[in-house]
């Protein structure tokens, strides 16, 4: 069977929608139905997306009193504070996410059908239980009774609960466990389009496998890295739920703080200010990798 080139397929498709409308007799274009069709989804996202982020917007410029005297607060100290807490935070569970998702992604990728089914539930799982439970799981290990102090005091190798709640670091161990999935999945996608043949060709040129690996694997796997990176790095500066809960209040990122600005303490001005500053950030982010990199690609859009 000979297979049609795309044009002569796509003038087909064409011909036939033309055949149905003017069955139908809707007398319009194809741009007049494109627009159409496309319209409810359109003033769906204008209603409930775009119209909420421009009120996000004006509030931020006019409660309490119109100016900028809201973004000026954001070099207050405490403002500050947060937020290079919150960078600190998101760079080391980024570096680690990074880490632990290419070692599961890259057994993943050369295990046999069998385990990568297995490895994929494993995978997946997390992803189907709330964020709050898991949450609430790390509490009852890393609290001063809880698993993991109980049993090193019990061994001995401790004679004091290990303080592993309600600081960055119980923060950073929770967010790296819910962010896993979303560095593996691009990583893995990434590591599957790597011919295996380049790295036989490495060995049979002489390489050790370690050499291999650094050499020719290794940079071959950079584009899902940086994908995984950029996922994990723009999900960890929106995260609430488990910053909130494990950091017990100390330990405060930039979405806790705008939290309490709005619900608690009714400084809207403020919150919705640190609410865009965050929106502009990630956009900008977005906006400077996609110069350097195609991040349609990158995701796997085409």
């Amino acid at each position: 069977m000979t297979a049609l080139p795309n044009s002569e397929i796509s003038g087909r498709m064409g011909g036939q929608l033309r055949d149905r409308r003017a069955r139908f007799g809707w007398p319009v274009s194809d741009q007049t139905a494109f627009y159409i069709l496309i319209a409810p989804a359109t003033l769906l996202l204008l209603a409930f997306y775009v119209y909420p982020l421009l009120q996000v917007f004006w509030i931020s410029f006019t409660e309490p009193q119109p100016g900028f005297a809201n973004y000026a607060q954001l070099l207050s100290p405490s403002v500050l504070r947060v937020a290079t807490t919150t960078l600190r935070v998101c760079l080391i569970t980024t570096f680690i996410t990074v880490v632990l998702g290419y070692i599961v992604a890259y057994c993943w990728v050369q295990a046999g059908p069998h385990a990568q089914r297995l490895m994929l539930v494993g995978i997946l799982l997390p992803l189907w239980v709330s964020a709050l439970v898991r949450a609430f799981a790390w509490i009852t290990l890393l609290r001063r009774e809880g698993i993991i102090n109980a049993t090193l005091m019990n061994i001995g190798v401790i004679n004091n609960p290990l303080p592993l709640l309600w600081n960055e670091l119980g923060v950073i161990i929770g967010v790296v466990h819910y962010m896993l999935p979303y560095a593996i999945l691009p990583l893995a996608a990434n590591l599957r389009g790597i011919d295996p043949a380049l790295i036989a060709a490495a060995r049979g040129l002489g390489a050790t496998q370690g050499q291999a690996f650094r050499m020719v694997y290794l940079p071959l796997s950079v584009p899902g890295i940086v994908a995984s990176g950029i996922l994990v790095f723009i999900f960890s500066l929106g995260f609430y739920i488990t910053p909130a809960l494990l950091g017990g209040g100390r330990t405060m990122m930039v979405t806790e703080y705008i939290s309490i600005q709005i619900i608690e303490v009714l400084r809207w001005g403020l919150g919705t200010t640190l609410a865009v500053t965050l929106v502009v950030i990630i956009a900008l982010l977005l906006a400077v990798v996609s110069r350097v990199l195609d991040l349609r690609k990158l995701f796997g859009a085409k």
